[in-house]
């Protein structure tokens, strides 16, 4: 009897060249079927599946911390989503645990949300501990005029300095020209009406510093505070027009009123 091999003949370069296109084609099939999970999950809004993501699960709390701390500036969901790889419900799950670990664990900074964004920044009630090894910044003084300016916005807007003026009964134009100034209010827009006067209304500065997280956070009144607040400024109103000599100087800044930090 022969040699097997001797009858045989085998190319094994070729054999090993067909068991690495057959791994090609493997690997090939499971990264098609890893993609397809990847956008139904998205499709569907759900959380996808272990490992389904560019980076372990372990590195995106990591990651969206980075970014914030980077960015300095308040970071939409939709761009935390892509810098973890994964939807914009589960970045939004990421981002309030590290919300939570950052308030269990005591911590200095905090991170805030702001209409769909967040934003680190440092707790308020650690300024006084800041300002021992800095300069401290300059505080916007907000006077009882400016406040009742920034107020009549707030709850107003897009409104213009025309009706913020007639709200107040008198010109209302430094007030405004302050808060724009403070970064509190910007031109949005111009009403369509003779003239095109511009419209303003309050910024995501004015959510930070107040510790707003969205317009609808701000507190309502009931009806009794309204009707009383109606009333005095009625009262200040008709007192205004029977002094006009002294009206003009309603909108003078005083040295005293409501710091900003």
């Amino acid at each position: 009897m022969g040699n097997w091999f001797e009858d045989e003949e085998f190319d094994m370069s070729a054999i090993e060249a067909r068991h690495m296109e057959m791994e090609a084609e493997a690997q090939l099939e499971a990264e098609a079927e890893q993609q397809l999970r990847l956008e139904k999950a998205l499709k569907e809004g759900e959380e996808e599946e272990p490992g389904g993501g560019s980076y372990p699960e372990s590195d995106w709390e990591a990651i969206v911390e980075a970014v914030l701390f980077t960015m300095g500036q308040s970071v939409e969901l939709r761009q935390l989503a892509i810098a973890i790889g994964q939807s914009e419900k589960v970045a939004r799950r990421v981002v309030e645990n590290l919300q939570k670990r950052y308030e269990t664990e005591n911590r200095g900074m905090q991170i805030l949300e702001l209409d769909h964004a967040f934003q680190m920044g440092t707790k308020a009630r650690f300024y006084d501990n800041l300002i021992r090894v800095a300069s401290a910044p300059k505080k916007h003084v907000l006077t009882d005029v400016v406040l009742e300016t920034l107020s009549i916005i707030a709850y107003k807007q897009p409104v213009t300095k025309m009706e913020i003026s007639r709200i107040r009964g008198v010109s209302s134009d430094h007030a405004v020209n302050r808060l724009v100034e403070y970064g509190l209010v910007s031109e949005v827009g111009r009403l369509d009406a003779p003239g095109r006067p511009v419209l303003f209304a309050t910024t995501e500065e004015f959510l930070r510093r107040f510790g707003i997280g969205s317009m609808e956070d701000l507190p309502s009144m009931n009806p009794e505070q309204e009707e009383e607040i109606i009333q005095a400024v009625e009262e200040e109103l008709q007192m205004k027009l029977e002094e006009p000599s002294e009206a003009e100087d309603g909108d003078r800044d005083t040295d005293t009123g409501f710091a900003l930090t």
